[in-house]
């Protein structure tokens, strides 16, 4: 458990730095969502009136205009954690009769936003794609970011005129397209410190080291405030490949297995996969592109057991992180042990610090003996 914690705001247009007092007083609210699969955001509330700073100078010297960068951390038991690095997106005036009633909203995106301003035509003949994601990402360098791609597992042999990969669209959804066309996924972590950001380009990790357990219904030790679990029987899928029998012409579905060394089960009774689907639209697909999309499709339909809550991170002790793995007690023998975090969202007024989380897995039961950090 903490006493108490720091939230740290830094703007700037391309290197962020503390903003004046007057804008950490008018603060009201910070809202900040992170989650697998997609950009994190923020939300920012100020108050505002007709002599403050915000509207007097701020605002008509565009300082608050998109794309200025905003970097949000806390320092909670001497830690530092980098919650966002981003840029404003959009704000939102909503003037007030009342005292004090008048606010300015501001929301914004992760850096990913910078690379998806601009349409792009570009070539890189005979260069594997993991080559290509770090010539990309080495553009974004000025806003400290720092490539951090993982060569795909498996690689095709290949002569350069037959691998005249081209670019047209913006870099995010070029990236985005070569993460798909790896089974991978691609988004922006904050942090160490602030100003830095590590761009992951690489598979889902399930694996390493898990953040302090979740605790409910364990009276004294508890240190969530709601928690709950569900079982979809019909979110699990099992992909097949169609083939012929040569000889007797007749067709076999051949199941696709799930060998990420990266995802292993999170439990040890998995959840049966009612549904069977064939994999689509393979017309053209090399061998090695057939498996790499088998594998990502099987993947991301495995997930069958689920749980929500909300946290106060003052009695947690820690800042619940999206894309990690965290422990879970006092749930029962079928829904505790480890989970995948999903989704994270920040909920930060003054003195008070809360989190909704959204966790996943594959199966039930943990398996024997499976120590829970606490």
């Amino acid at each position: 458990m903490a006493k108490s914690f720091q939230l740290l705001l830094m703007m700037g247009k391309v290197v962020a730095l503390p903003v004046p007092q007057p804008l950490v007083d008018a603060l009201q609210s910070v809202q900040i969502t992170s989650a697998a699969g997609g950009p994190s955001g923020f939300q920012l509330t100020f108050a505002v009136s007709r002599g403050s700073v915000i509207t007097k100078t701020l605002l008509p010297f565009a300082l608050l205009d998109p794309p200025t960068r905003v970097v949000l951390a806390t320092i909670i038991g001497g830690s530092l954690e980098v919650l966002m690095d981003g840029v404003v997106t959009r704000q939102e005036m909503s003037p007030g009769d009342a005292p004090g009633s008048s606010t300015l909203t501001v929301t914004g995106e992760d850096l990913t936003a910078l690379m998806d301003l601009r349409h792009e035509q570009q070539s890189y003949p005979g260069q594997p794609i993991y080559v290509q994601v770090l010539r990309i990402l080495a553009g974004y360098a000025q806003y400290g970011i720092a490539p951090a791609a993982i060569p795909p597992k498996f690689v095709e042999p290949y002569l350069p005129e037959d691998n005249y990969l081209a670019q047209a669209g913006t870099d995010l959804s070029y990236l985005r397209a070569l993460a798909r066309k790896a089974g991978y996924a691609f988004y922006l972590e904050p942090g160490p410190l602030p100003g830095a950001s590590a761009a992951y380009w690489g598979p889902e990790v399930r694996t390493g080291k898990r953040q302090p357990a979740l605790t409910v219904d364990s009276g004294p030790a508890t240190n969530v405030e709601s928690m709950s679990f569900g079982f979809d029987g019909m979110a699990r899928t099992q992909f097949t490949i169609r083939k012929e029998e040569p000889t007797t012409k007749i067709g076999i579905s051949i199941p696709v297995p799930n060998l990420s060394l990266l995802r292993p089960p999170l439990a040890s009774r998995p959840a049966v996969a009612l549904k069977e689907q064939p994999l689509p639209d393979l017309a053209g697909l090399s061998a090695l592109e057939i498996l790499l999309k088998g594998l990502s499709r099987t993947e991301a339909a495995s997930d069958a057991v689920t749980g929500q809550g909300k946290l106060d991170v003052l009695r947690y002790g820690h800042v619940l992180k999206a894309r990690r793995l965290v422990g879970v007690r006092g749930a029962g023998l079928d829904y505790d042990g480890t989970y995948y975090v999903t989704r994270v969202t920040h909920e930060i007024k003054r003195g008070e610090y809360t989190q909704s989380f959204s966790l996943t897995r594959d199966a039930f039961v943990p398996f024997p003996p499976q120590r829970v950090d606490v």
